[in-house]
C-alpha cells in the first residue's frame, strides 16, 4: 500500500534553494480531485478568481524529495467544447499558464466517461499522468481496470489510487515528477475515423504552409477549427481568414457525410475511441448487482425516491434542529449563574464590558456552536455518500416550477449553511438567468445565521413545532416567489445532465474537515462580532441612543407587525449579521426573553428576520455575481416579501394563538 508519508506540507523556514515546479489536476467532478489535492497540500491551500473571471482556482505548497510544488485544483469538468466560463478558465490556464504536468484525475469506476475528457487533454499535447483513482470503489462494482494496458494504450503514466486513504498518492507524485525530470515521451496520436482524420491532416498541412506563429499544438487548433470553436478561431489574425474559410469548407464536408455539425461529429469520435479503450482494460465479473446499484434502485424510484428525498432533507433540518437545541439547553444551564446587569441602571462601565464581552461569548457558545456544527457535520455525510446528487435528479421536476433544474437544489441547500458560498456555488449552472432565479431562492433560505435566531427565539421560547412551521412556510415562500420571478425572466429551463458517482460509505477524515471548514470561518467571525458587537448595543442603550430610532420606526414594527418598538433596532442592526437580531435582544434584556416578548412576538420576530434583508456580505456576493442593479432588485423583494407576509402573518397568528 503506498502512502503519502513522505509528503509534508511546505515550510517557508526551510531551505528555499529547490526548484520549484507546478502541478495541476484536472478532471470531471466528483472524481477524487479536490481529496488529493487536500491530502498533498494541507491547510496551505489559497483559494483565488482566476483572473478576470469569477471562477475560484484553488492552489497549495506541497514539499517533496527536494521539490517545491505548486498543485493548482482546476474546476471540476467534463469537456473543453461547451464554453462554460469553468472550462474556458481551465483551458486557458493549462494552454497559458503551461503547468510542468497535468494530473488528469479518472474516476475507475465509470472510465469511459472520464476517457472523453482525457482524450482531449492529449490532443493538447500537454505533459500528462493520468491519476486512476476510486479502484475500490470499481472493484466494488465488479470492475478490474489493467492500468498497465491502460498505460500502454494512451501512451501517458497512469497510476492507480484510492485517495480517500492516501493509497498511491506517492507514487502519483513520483509519476509526475518523473515526467518533469525526463520530459514527457512522445505523445502518442490518438487517431479517429478516417473522414475525420483526413480533414484534421489537411487543415495541419494548410496552417504549416502559412507564415503564421500559434502558441497551441497545430493538431489541436485543427480539431477545434473543426468543431468551429469561437474562442480558437479569434487566435487566427485577420490577415489568415483563409484558414478559417478552409476549416469551414473541411468542416461542411464532414457534415455532409455524417449529417451532424461539426462539433458533434468531433465529440462522437471520441467517445467511440473512449468506448474501445475503456472495453480493452476493463474486465466486468459477472452481471451481480451489487449493493450501491440496488440503492439507486430505491433511491431514484419513481415513487419511493421523492419519499426519500424528502425525508433525507427534512431529517438534516430536524437533526439540527433536536440535536442543537438538546446541546444549547445543556449549555445554558451551565451558564445560568452569570447575571446580566442592567446598564441604564448602574451606567457604569464595567456593566457594559460585562454583560457586552462575556455576554456575546455565551450567545455564541450557547447559540451558535449547538445548531452550526451538527448541520455541516450531516451536510457533509449527505454530500461524500452521494445522497445529494440524486436528491437533485429526484427534485428536477420541483424546481422546474420556479424555473430551474435539479442541480440547484445543491446550493439551495448550501444556502442553509450560508448563503455567501451558496450564491458562489450557482456557477455550476449553465446561464446567467438560471444563476439569478436560484441565487434569490438562496436569499430567502434560512442560513445558519437566520437558523440561529429562529431556534434561538422560536424552538427556545415558543416550542420545536412552531420552528419546524416556520421553516414549512419558509419552503413555500421560496416556491412561491420563485416562480414569479420565473414568469419575470423569460427564457428556457434546460434539462439536467450531472455527474452520479457511486454510493459510498463517507470517508471520516473528509466529513470532519470539510465540517470544520465550513464553521471556523463563521466562528471565528461571529465571536468577534458577538463581543464587540454585544458591547456596542450595550453602550448605545446605556446612553439611550436606541429609543428614539424604536419610535420612529414603531407605526411599521408595531402597528402593522405587531412587535415591541425596540424590533426597528434589532433589524437595522440584523443587515449586518442576521445574529444580531437574537444577539440585541439578548445584550438588553438578558437571556430570559420571555419576560419581554409574547409566544407570538417570538414567531413573528423569527418569520420576519428569516425573510427580511439579507446580509451585507450576502448582498456584497450579489452585487460582485450579477452587479449592483440585481443585488438592489433581490434585496428589495426579500424586504417587501417579509413585511406584507409578516404582518398577515402576524393576525393569523392573534386568530389562532
Amino acid at each position: 500500500m503506498n502512502q503519502p508519508a513522505r509528503m509534508k506540507v511546505f515550510d517557508d523556514k526551510e531551505d528555499f534553494n529547490r526548484r520549484k515546479i507546478t502541478i495541476a489536476l484536472a478532471g470531471n467532478a466528483n472524481v477524487g480531485k479536490s481529496v488529493i489535492f487536500n491530502h498533498l497540500t494541507g491547510s496551505n491551500q489559497i483559494i483565488g478568481n482566476w483572473p478576470g473571471k469569477t471562477v475560484e482556482i484553488a492552489r497549495g505548497k506541497l514539499n517533496f524529495e527536494n521539490y517545491e510544488i505548486e498543485i493548482v485544483d482546476l474546476p471540476g469538468i467534463y469537456s473543453f467544447s461547451t464554453y462554460s466560463l469553468e472550462e474556458i478558465v481551465s483551458r486557458e490556464y493549462i494552454l497559458t499558464e503551461k503547468p510542468d504536468v497535468v494530473i488528469n484525475v479518472v474516476d475507475a469506476s465509470v472510465l469511459e466517461r472520464n476517457l472523453f475528457f482525457t482524450l482531449q487533454l492529449k490532443e493538447m499535447e500537454v505533459p500528462l499522468v493520468v491519476c486512476l483513482n476510486q479502484i475500490d470503489v470499481a472493484r466494488k462494482k465488479g470492475i478490474e481496470v489493467d492500468d498497465k494496458k491502460l498505460q500502454k494504450l494512451l501512451g501517458v503514466p497512469v497510476v492507480p489510487t484510492v485517495a480517500v486513504r492516501g493509497e498511491g498518492l506517492y507514487s502519483l507524485i513520483r509519476s509526475a515528477l518523473k515526467v518533469v525530470k525526463e520530459g514527457p515521451a512522445k505523445q502518442k496520436i490518438i487517431r479517429y475515423g478516417d473522414e475525420v482524420e483526413e480533414r484534421i491532416e489537411k487543415l495541419v498541412s494548410f496552417i504549416e504552409s502559412k507564415p503564421i506563429r500559434l502558441e497551441y499544438p497545430l493538431r489541436w487548433v485543427a480539431i477545434k477549427l473543426l468543431e468551429n470553436d469561437p474562442e480558437i478561431r479569434k487566435l487566427i489574425p485577420d490577415s489568415h481568414k483563409d484558414i478559417i474559410e478552409y476549416s469551414e469548407s473541411l468542416s461542411r464536408e464532414l457534415e455532409k457525410i455524417h449529417g451532424e455539425p461539426g462539433f458533434s461529429i468531433i465529440s462522437s469520435e471520441r467517445y467511440s475511441v473512449a468506448g474501445k479503450i475503456a472495453g480493452q482494460v476493463q474486465k466486468r465479473a459477472s452481471g451481480e448487482v451489487n449493493i450501491s446499484e440496488r440503492l439507486d434502485q430505491i433511491v431514484m424510484h419513481r415513487v419511493f425516491g421523492y419519499v426519500i428525498s424528502l425525508l433525507v432533507i427534512g431529517g438534516l433540518l430536524l437533526w439540527t434542529f433536536f440535536i442543537g437545541n438538546f446541546f444549547s439547553g445543556i449549555l445554558s444551564r451551565l451558564f445560568e449563574f452569570f447575571q446580566p446587569v442592567d446598564p441604564q441602571v448602574s451606567g457604569t462601565l464595567i456593566a457594559i464590558l460585562w454583560n457586552g464581552a462575556f455576554g456575546g461569548i455565551v450567545a455564541g457558545i450557547t447559540l451558535v456552536i449547538p445548531f452550526v456544527i451538527p448541520f455541516y457535520t450531516l451536510l457533509t455525510v449527505i454530500e461524500d455518500s452521494g445522497i445529494l446528487t440524486r436528491i437533485a435528479f429526484m427534485m428536477d421536476s420541483l424546481m422546474h416550477k420556479i424555473g430551474l433544474h435539479g442541480k440547484a437544489l445543491i446550493p439551495l441547500i448550501l444556502g442553509y449553511g450560508c448563503n455567501v458560498p451558496a450564491i458562489h456555488a450557482t456557477r455550476i449552472l449553465e446561464s446567467r438567468r438560471e444563476r439569478l432565479l436560484a441565487s434569490l431562492a438562496i436569499t430567502f433560505a434560512p442560513c445558519s445565521a437566520r437558523t440561529i435566531v429562529l431556534l434561538g427565539l422560536v424552538a427556545v421560547f415558543a416550542g420545536i413545532k412552531w420552528a419546524i412551521i416556520l421553516y414549512i412556510i419558509d419552503f413555500l415562500v421560496i416556491l412561491g416567489v420563485g416562480r414569479i420571478a420565473f414568469r419575470a425572466l423569460p427564457g428556457e429551463t434546460p434539462g439536467l445532465i450531472m455527474e452520479l458517482h457511486s454510493f459510498r460509505v463517507p470517508s471520516l477524515w473528509v466529513v470532519m474537515r470539510q465540517t470544520w471548514i465550513r464553521t471556523k470561518s463563521l466562528i471565528y467571525l461571529v465571536f468577534p462580532i458577538y463581543i464587540f458587537g454585544s458591547s456596542g448595543v450595550q453602550a448605545l442603550y446605556a446612553l439611550g441612543i436606541l429609543d428614539p430610532v424604536g419610535r420612529l420606526l414603531s407605526p411599521l414594527t408595531v402597528t402593522w407587525l405587531g412587535l415591541p418598538a425596540i424590533t426597528g433596532i434589532l433589524l437595522i442592526f440584523g443587515i449586518v449579521r442576521k445574529e444580531y437580531i437574537l444577539l440585541m435582544l439578548v445584550a438588553i434584556y438578558g437571556m430570559n426573553l420571555s419576560q419581554y416578548l409574547t409566544q407570538i412576538q417570538f414567531v413573528v420576530l423569527a418569520f420576519i428576520g428569516m425573510l427580511y434583508l439579507p446580509c451585507l456580505s450576502t448582498i456584497t456576493i450579489l452585487a460582485r455575481e450579477f452587479g449592483w442593479k440585481s443585488s438592489a432588485i433581490i434585496s428589495l423583494t426579500n424586504l417587501v416579501t417579509a413585511i406584507v407576509l409578516g404582518g398577515v402573518f402576524y393576525r393569523i397568528l392573534s386568530f389562532i394563538m
